[in-house]
């Protein structure tokens, strides 16, 4: 495939150094999908080496040293929060001045867009959970961490929707307990939980040790915890076939 473009990665950032780790795994998987290395980085919107605008234009330099003229951010984020909505655009038409027509920087869609795609690895991560033989099958509760924002979690339900599943939130209402307690009381006995989380991190372990103490608070049900999406070569390929139309 003929090099267009480069292509920028963009994650919230993080103290804890796996949520980055995971971001440049997955950066590499990217590169490998289309055969350039040299066209894919990474970047933080907080707590990175330097503001967004800067790391975009120091990617931008370097995509002007291999020839090309556009440069591609692709926001790694499952919710169209205020990070997307307006700090993500407010960083990249800084960067764009910079260059003037030097270089155009184009903003891709976030990821929390690709509904199809991100339905069937949750789905993948859903079937990897095993439960005791029982009668009843396993009911699912998808969590995310959740959006104040009007319309925010939209694609939260949609998600649960196709799945047919609940959802809780984790900064929201309904919060996990309140799902894990309704189903419950209606008589289910086993209980999957699939986090609508991106990476390994901070909130991923409170959410482990939330669902462990909920285990001791709801003995009579079987409870169980699926993996968050994780940097697979499967979620790449989401990403790769999306700019690639």
């Amino acid at each position: 495939m003929k090099l267009r473009s480069t292509y920028l990665l963009v994650s919230h950032g993080s103290r804890d150094p796996r949520p980055q780790r995971a971001l440049e795994n997955l950066g590499q998987l990217l590169s490998q999908k289309l055969a350039d290395f040299p066209a894919v980085a990474t970047a933080t919107l907080e707590l990175g080496p330097a503001p967004l605008h800067a790391q975009i234009c120091s990617f931008g330099e370097r995509t002007l040293s291999l020839g090309l003229t556009q440069l591609q951010i692709l926001p790694v984020f499952l919710l169209p929060g205020v990070h997307v909505a307006e700090d993500i655009p407010a960083e990249v038409e800084t960067a764009q001045k910079t260059f003037g027509s030097q270089l155009k920087i184009e903003l891709r869609p976030h990821l929390g867009c690709q509904e199809a795609g991100l339905t069937k690895l949750l789905k993948s991560q859903m079937q990897e959970v095993a439960f005791l033989p029982n009668l009843l099958l396993p009911k699912w509760i998808l969590l995310s961490h959740g959006s104040r924002r009007p319309g925010g979690n939209s694609t939260v339900e949609k998600i649960a929707s196709k799945l047919g599943v609940e959802t809780a939130y984790w900064s929201v209402k309904p919060s996990l307990e309140t799902q894990i307690e309704n189903l419950v009381r209606g008589g289910q006995q086993q209980i999957g939980i699939v986090p609508y989380f991106l990476f390994n991190g901070g909130i991923t372990d409170a959410i482990a040790k939330n669902v462990a103490q909920l285990k001791q608070q709801f003995p009579a049900a079987e409870i169980n915890l699926a993996n968050p999406l994780g940097a697979s070569v499967e979620l790449a390929d989401l990403i790769g076939n999306s700019i690639q139309k």
